[in-house]
């Protein structure tokens, strides 16, 4: 498989995982208030609202959600947090905030860790 190819495919599995993602937090309750959202501080694959808190989500797709655990590094957390707040500024948002990791495997199969990254 030559290298667009691979490009292709992941990001078709990032995409998927993002709607297996958005799927879990529906089903919650959330309302979703933006996907693939981008601005200068980076990028945050999905933010929802749950229960009066803006929850920005980093969604970690990989075969096996064991590996995903491990895919984020400080660099995109710290990116993650910019992004954050940049969107909470420009939106005029202010109040309760957290950022969960949603984890995919390979099947399908998802799990939420809420208030997965500390700053």
């Amino acid at each position: 498989m030559n290298r667009a190819a691979r490009g292709s495919k992941a990001y078709l599995s990032g995409v998927t995982a993002e709607e297996v993602a958005e799927r879990l937090y529906l089903q919650r309750g959330a309302e979703v208030l933006a996907r693939r959202m981008r601005n200068e501080g980076g990028e945050i694959d999905l933010i929802v609202s749950e229960r009066e808190v803006v929850v920005f989500v980093e969604v970690k797709a990989r075969k096996r959600r064991e590996d995903a655990a491990y895919a984020l590094s400080s660099r995109q957390m710290a990116r993650l947090s910019a992004a954050a707040e940049l969107w909470m500024a420009a939106k005029g948002r202010t109040g309760d905030m957290r950022f969960d990791v949603v984890l995919v495997d390979g099947q399908g199969a998802a799990e939420i860790i809420e208030n997965a990254l500390s700053f």
